[in-house]
């Protein structure tokens, strides 16, 4: 984990997500979540971190929420709280409580295919105007190109996309801030996101298409998180590749696959 951190940190990014819901959040153990969170509180240097909240009713959320902040110290710089309803006023009081018991900053993560829970756009927005204590939004809601427009066109809150960087091209063109995501090169989405802000559609098109084959390879549905596990223990950043249950292994034809598309961005990647 603090290797992990290191990379995020070296390579330029300008923040962290401790415990987002791609990874294996979910499938620890309280005092394995306070163990990744502490991690990532003495690697992080300067970065502000945002800690995922795997709980979808209040009462949780809340014990994960004021349990982040603590460990984090002042490197916390709020709390993912995952969209739970589609009604929003429910959501606002949701979101309020939280951030009142916790103290921080509320970035808001429209993920339905992980929470099973689909919010019109404009609830959505609506939501986030009527709560100003929320500092972001995670648009994961697909397509996701027209959720971040009208997200950021009617809100004012830095939006960003996520999903392993499969539409952050798109994303950027229609009003993201960035990018929130995990994958196995983070300095490649640093460098498209800084080529877009220098060089606009261009520059980042230039900048991400070495590496799209192997932003789809990791992003396969099923099995994304045992590929990304893989490739990074193939890069010497994780000692094992292992993913806890439910979710499934690397498929073993896949092995060879994963070292074609390493050897591929080698010249592009330093």
């Amino acid at each position: 984990m603090e290797r992990l951190v290191r990379l995020y940190r070296d390579c330029g990014a300008t923040g962290l997500t401790a415990l987002g819901v791609f990874g294996e959040a979910a499938a620890l153990t309280p005092a394995e979540r306070r163990e990744v969170l502490a991690a990532v509180a003495g690697a992080r240097g300067a970065l502000p971190v945002v800690a995922g909240l795997t709980a979808l009713a209040t009462r949780p959320a809340v014990e994960q929420a004021v349990e982040a902040a603590t460990v984090l110290g002042d490197g916390c710089a709020g709390v993912m709280i995952q969209v739970n309803t589609p009604d929003g006023d429910a959501l606002a009081r949701h979101l309020r409580a939280v951030h009142e018991a916790c103290g921080v900053g509320v970035v808001v993560q429209d993920y339905p295919l992980h929470s099973g829970v689909r919010i019109d756009r404009a609830t959505l927005a609506r939501t986030v105007v009527d709560c100003p204590f929320v500092i972001g939004v995670k648009a994961e809601a697909a397509p996701t190109v027209p959720a971040v427009a009208a997200v950021a066109e009617r809100t004012g809150v830095p939006v960003f996309g996520g999903l392993g960087g499969v539409g952050l091209l798109d994303e950027l063109a229609a009003g993201a801030a960035g990018v929130m995501t995990g994958f196995s090169f983070p300095e490649a989405l640093v460098a498209t996101v800084g080529a877009w802000h220098a060089g606009g559609f261009p520059a980042a098109r230039e900048a991400l298409a070495p590496w799209l084959p192997l932003i789809n390879f990791e992003a396969q549905a099923g099995i994304a998180l045992a590929v990304r596990k893989e490739l990074l223990r193939r890069r010497g950043l994780i000692a094992e590749a292992g993913a806890r249950l439910p979710a499934p292994p690397l498929p073993a034809g896949l092995a060879a696959f994963a070292e074609a598309h390493l050897a591929a961005v080698a010249p592009v990647a330093g």
